[in-house]
């Protein structure tokens, strides 16, 4: 199973090299769909995700694609975010469950709001201190695999347009 999303993962990844996006445009995408994906406001990412392909030029299905993969990731750290933001601004909220965030949320938004705004600020000033590093260490690297996957495409067409001329 894990063995077919990946190859599946490594297929969306081609074809999108292959319609001429560049290694540093997708590397960027993919690194927005993650920092943003796991933005511990819940409900918001989809949006988030959007309106940041909009404005920087992106590839939206890219940024997307990671950021639905990123949502068992943003639930993982949406307790860390929390605590670590509770930490940094020497306050604390009110113990809450993952049980009670999601019912609170999906049941009555306004409310969820209401009574989970410093929580949400807390995780929100956490993630901001956390994802900027996270996008910087995931990018480069990224990108140089992507460069590589791009390069060894270019050299294949190359090969095959060598090969047509001679047949």
């Amino acid at each position: 199973m894990a063995q077919s999303a990946h190859h599946k993962f490594a297929s969306r990844i081609r074809s999108l090299l292959l319609t001429g996006i560049t290694p540093e445009k997708l590397a960027l995408s993919i690194v927005i769909g993650l920092v943003i994906g796991v933005f511990p406001i819940l409900g918001t990412t989809t949006l988030l995700c959007a309106a940041a392909a909009w404005m920087l030029g992106l590839n939206l299905p890219a940024i997307q694609l990671v950021n639905y993969l990123s949502a068992p990731l943003q639930l993982i750290c949406l307790f860390p975010f929390i605590r670590l933001g509770e930490a940094m601004l020497g306050t604390s909220a009110p113990e809450i469950s993952a049980e009670q965030i999601a019912t609170l949320s999906l049941s009555d938004v306004p409310e969820a709001f209401t009574r989970l705004g410093a929580t949400g600020l807390h995780a929100a000033a956490a993630w901001l201190l956390i994802t900027p590093a996270l996008g910087v260490v995931v990018y480069y690297p990224l990108t140089a695999w992507l460069r590589r996957i791009d390069r060894a495409i270019a050299a294949r067409r190359l090969a095959l347009g060598t090969a047509q001329e001679y047949v």
